[in-house]
């Protein structure tokens, strides 16, 4: 089968590499100019070879073209104004949405932004953990593809499995979406934690953030268990703890006062799941602690001290 995956970031890469590893012709789209398909060209993402049969070009409609799926990876804020560009004027092929956000200014899914473009049926889900460099040196890991369509669902999972990534059906596109997009932000509010030295807080972190999405995500309309599933709490070790999280990376960096190049995705998450918090009427505290740290420049130490403060209540 034929894949144009749009986005030559390390994750867009990552996906042409293992769709070429298990048998698929690839086209990658980059933005003209772009660092990550020079070095592409060149035969290599960061310390992993490339390989050269895989198709490279600039233009987004040629790719759009050569694709019978669609894989998109790029900045979920930039999707609404990506699809609804030329090159996917009246296209109608399955796309897979292999990033993880929600819209900040609308609170809209990824998946609702795609539909507007190429139709319900058409548009799926990868989500999961894992982290490129292990994958690429060779250590398997767990995913989720999910759909509106079961037998699109069915179709790309028999398509895209492999030895390295074990896919499960997923049944909860709003339950699997959210989850997804929130555990960015659990994430950050790890790499908080990790800079103000109260690591030890992790666990109460995963248990009580993995509640307050869970609650979410039933509110929104989506099974509460989603939350447990491998798009939230299954990516948990790989955001939380691992160091080659982006999301706790940002955290720990942030609290320290220091810089980070390069995306963050939860930061924009945070706002907009205070959107959804608003629409359904559901208490996040974690989440909102995180926001109100980001865009009101609340300190750390007042973000944890209103955290304990809180009214006191049942676990479950």
């Amino acid at each position: 089968m034929r894949f144009s995956v749009m986005g030559c970031g390390r994750w867009g890469s990552f996906i042409a590499w293992y769709l070429h590893k298990i048998g698929h012709e690839v086209c990658v789209w980059g933005r003209e100019g772009s660092p990550n398909l020079r070095a592409l060209r060149e035969g290599h993402m960061g310390e992993f070879p490339f390989p050269a049969d895989i198709r490279l070009t600039e233009d987004a409609a040629e790719a759009v073209r050569f694709g019978e799926v669609i894989a998109i990876s790029i900045s979920s804020q930039h999707l609404r104004e990506f699809m609804g560009g030329e090159a996917f004027h009246g296209v109608k092929k399955p796309v897979v949405l292999c990033m993880k956000g929600i819209e900040e200014e609308t609170g809209c899914r990824l998946s609702e932004i795609a539909t507007e473009v190429v139709g319900r049926d058409n548009v799926a889900v990868w989500l999961g953990p894992g982290h490129v460099q292990y994958f690429l040196a060779g250590i398997p890991n767990c995913m989720v593809i999910d759909a509106y369509d079961d037998a699109l669902k069915r179709t790309l999972i028999e398509t895209l499995r492999g030895n390295l990534i074990r896919f499960y059906y997923g049944t909860d596109m709003i339950g699997n979406e959210i989850g997804a997009a929130a555990k960015n932000v659990i994430g950050i509010a790890a790499g908080m934690l990790d800079g103000v030295d109260n690591t030890s807080l992790k666990g109460a972190l995963m248990s009580r953030g993995a509640r307050e999405v869970s609650k979410l995500i039933e509110n929104l309309g989506g099974n509460p268990m989603s939350a447990y599933g491998l798009a939230h709490l299954g990516d948990y070790e790989a955001t939380v703890f691992s160091k080659y999280s982006r999301n706790r990376m940002f955290g720990e960096k942030f609290v320290r006062g220091e810089s980070m190049q390069g995306l963050a995705e939860g930061v924009s998450t945070s706002q907009a799941m205070q959107l959804l918090a608003k629409r359904s009427d559901t208490d996040i505290p974690i989440c909102t602690a995180v926001y109100r740290m980001l865009y009101e420049n609340i300190s750390p130490e007042d973000a944890l001290e209103q955290l304990f403060l809180r009214g006191l209540k049942k676990e479950f």
